[in-house]
């Protein structure tokens, strides 16, 4: 900004910057990236192309999450490495294929449907099942290939569907396989969901602008205004989370989810109808419902019953020590 005197950009758009405050702090203290709040903000709020929304995601979370990232790596926080690493190699294939080959014939409509359907079903999640998901301890022990093969297809599915046309998402698949079916510890899948992101994002922008398609018109303007903002703000949100806990950010942000799909309801009523409306909640059903299978799978793995605790502490501390030594 000082070198190529674009201060006058940056305050033009200082809405942005504003807004990214809020959104890096959820960045790097829960499991959804930047552009969970950059997204609607540019989309709902600017009322500006979905597509653009999606990219903003990817260049600005590059800098946020992997801000969040670096610290969290300094501060050695245990990560779930095996899971994490196969979703690295998942989503280096998956992420290219979906922004050649699927992103470009999303229509503007399906994306904002996307994301606020996904967001929604991942904020019920959390206001029916916080208490449950924060009380896990450690990690389930599983065998590392299985953990490896497991966040490999994790990371090739999101990358190619969900993050490819949204920007975002891929964190919060990981950090949904961590807490319902490994059992994690939040304090292991919220910084190894933070990590899968940064790395997504920055493939994302890299694949964009090396493969010759570029990031959308305005992208630039509003990322030269909030880049600061959540360089910052990221890990930021990463230390103040560890000392008032997560939970209660968890529940404000899964509430923001939901407000979010009501908005885009809303906005593109007219559009939808009543049969798109009924689809839309329809497929949020579908998506809990997934969650579902994935939590009792989760238990059976783990042989509990739905009366049994949701983690013994005898096994806790064997399954922490695992999944923050494994290489």
């Amino acid at each position: 900004m000082i070198g190529q005197a674009q201060w006058a950009t940056a305050v033009a758009h200082w809405p942005m910057a504003l807004a990214m405050a809020v959104g890096s702090y959820a960045a790097g203290s829960t499991p959804m990236g930047g552009g969970t709040v950059g997204f609607p903000v540019l989309v709902l709020l600017f009322e500006l192309p979905a597509s653009l929304g999606r990219d903003f995601s990817f260049a600005i979370q590059a800098i946020g999450m992997t801000s969040a990232s670096i610290f969290i790596l300094a501060r050695r926080q245990p990560l779930a490495k095996a899971l994490l690493n196969g979703a690295m190699v998942g989503s280096l294939v998956g992420t290219p294929l979906g922004i050649f080959f699927i992103a470009p014939y999303v229509p503007e409509l399906w994306i904002k449907l996307i994301f606020a359907v996904v967001w929604a079903s991942f904020g019920l999640l959390h206001l029916f099942r916080i208490n449950e998901i924060a009380g896990h301890t450690g990690m389930t022990e599983f065998d590392e290939r299985w953990d490896f093969k497991f966040g490999m297809w994790l990371g090739f599915i999101a990358g190619a569907t969900i993050t490819s046309s949204t920007g975002v998402g891929i964190d919060m698949v990981l950090y949904t396989a961590l807490v319902l079916v490994c059992r994690a510890d939040l304090k292991i899948a919220i910084p190894t969901s933070v990590v899968i992101m940064a790395f997504n994002s920055i493939l994302g922008v890299a694949t964009k602008i090396f493969s010759g398609q570029g990031l959308q018109p305005g992208v630039y303007e509003n990322w030269l205004a909030a880049a600061p903002v959540v360089a910052l703000g990221a890990p930021l949100g990463v230390f103040i989370v560890a000392k008032i806990g997560r939970k209660p950010t968890l529940l404000v942000v899964a509430a923001l989810c939901v407000g979010q799909f009501i908005w885009t309801l809303f906005s593109e009523q007219k559009i939808l109808g009543l049969t798109g409306i009924l689809i839309s909640i329809l497929a949020v059903s579908i998506c809990l419902c997934g969650f579902e299978l994935l939590r009792r799978w989760g238990k059976t793995l783990v042989g509990e019953t739905e009366d049994s605790p949701t983690n013994t502490q005898s096994s806790a501390t064997a399954n922490n020590a695992i999944c923050t030594e494994q290489p």
